[in-house]
């Protein structure tokens, strides 16, 4: 009895010890993707790691996230395929590594949700510290608030710690949903807490100056309201989320008229918010290249290798179906096209479930919405925080399937077994 009683404390501890560590290994983790200044970068290391330690101590794929995986493959088997396509393969080798490790990451995410689905609040919350942190740089640099802050700019647009500000804007968008989240079903207390860094992450979005990334958070934001509203059938919170919206886009309103006093601020921002830009319509500009491409691929069904469009026309394709067209080819293309098609009707169906990992996926599942739609744009194809979007809905989905199984009843006439995994 005495060996019984010492036991169970024992091993309740190093269950407790066990979730500690993996949590803090995958909030690093997330915190390493606001930093991504070149390829590889330290999250791309640092996950491989990671990923490859998990899968030798006991990575479970579900059953409901295989497609997720099968597809990810084989759309990167149709870039290989691809490859072949090319006389000079130059880096095509390393940028297909890392289309494979960002699959895997996805799928990596998914499992570990799916797992432990109490990985998805320090997901979020390791989200918005490093939204927080990369905006901070992108802001001070646009500013120049201290020498060498130029550095996280670019095109005098705030970047913060990434390559593009068409890259870092859009990356913001989901940690900014889940403060309005917070704001729209917490208490009034907390809101002052919460509204400080959701200023920050919208100041870094403004100054990106990145339409894609403005269209994003504002769709995604309508978006996220509009599904709390049908969620709930209590009037008094719909008041509230009408009054909070109406108040939401009053301050905005103020704050932009405001930033807009800046020197060099209106400018931008009259230059940045027209739909067409110059180069948009030139002669082999955006919607020109377009054209050309999808030409293309009707000659090329196993497409001309990765990176080789850009080469040929001095500008990368800009939109992700044509980019899986070309570097992928028709088997990456449908196969890309299956998993967002999937991946929204999936979701879709279990979005407004009440469900302990709800709010998560609610959030998650709107900013995937607003991503694929920036992808008809702009190519998406290495953005870490869309396969990090595809994992996190994908272990919503591992999780309702596994919660469906256990109030299935065990046999014909039995009653079904209430329960709800941990």
């Amino acid at each position: 009895m005495s060996a019984i009683s010492h036991e169970l404390p024992r091993a309740a501890v190093n269950a407790k010890l066990t979730a500690l560590i993996s949590s803090s290994a995958v909030v690093v983790g997330i915190l390493l993707s606001g930093f991504v200044i070149s390829e590889p970068a330290p999250y791309e290391i640092y996950m491989t790691g990671l990923i490859a330690i998990w899968a030798l101590f006991g990575l479970r794929i579900s059953r409901a996230a295989m497609p997720l995986l099968v597809l990810l493959v084989t759309m990167n088997i149709g870039g290989m395929i691809s490859m072949t396509q090319m006389a000079d393969l130059a880096f095509t080798p390393l940028y297909l590594s890392v289309s494979l490790f960002l699959a895997f990451s996805a799928v990596f995410f998914a499992s570990v949700t799916a797992t432990q689905p109490g990985l998805y609040r320090p997901i979020f919350n390791a989200y918005v510290v490093s939204a927080v942190a990369t905006s901070l740089l992108g802001i001070a640099g646009y500013f120049h608030a201290f020498p060498g802050a130029e550095m996280f700019t670019k095109y005098d647009r705030a970047a913060g710690a990434f390559q593009d500000p068409n890259v870092f804007g859009p990356f913001l968008v989901l940690p900014g949903i889940y403060l309005l989240y917070l704001i729209l079903t917490g208490s009034v207390s907390r809101m002052p807490l919460l509204a400080v860094p959701l200023l920050i992450i919208a100041l870094g979005i403004f100054f990106s100056f990145s339409r894609g990334a403005w269209g994003m958070f504002a769709v995604s934001a309508v978006l996220l309201t509009g599904c709390l509203f049908l969620q709930s059938a209590s009037g008094k919170f719909r008041l509230r989320v009408v009054i909070m919206t109406i108040a939401a886009l009053s301050l905005l309103t103020i704050a932009i008229i405001v930033i807009l006093q800046l020197p060099g601020v209106a400018e931008m921002f009259s230059s940045r918010a027209h739909l067409e830009q110059s180069y948009d319509t030139a002669r082999l500009g955006r919607f020109a290249r377009y054209g050309i491409g999808f030409q293309m691929a009707m000659e090329r069904p196993f497409g001309i290798g990765p990176l080789v469009f850009g080469k040929m026309f001095g500008e990368d394709t800009h939109d992700i179906w044509l980019k899986m067209l070309m570097d992928y080819g028709w088997l990456g293309f449908v196969s890309f096209l299956t998993l967002v098609v999937w991946t929204m009707v999936a979701g879709f169906r279990i979005l407004l479930r009440d469900r302990p990992w709800q709010p998560y996926l609610l959030c998650a599942y709107v900013a995937f919405i607003g991503n694929i739609g920036l992808g008809t744009f702009i190519d998406i194809d290495h953005w870490r925080h869309m396969y990090l979007l595809l994992g996190l809905v994908w272990g919503a989905i591992a999780l309702e399937y596994r919660h469906q199984r256990l109030l299935r009843p065990a046999f014909p006439g039995a009653p079904a077994i209430a329960s709800t995994p941990a």
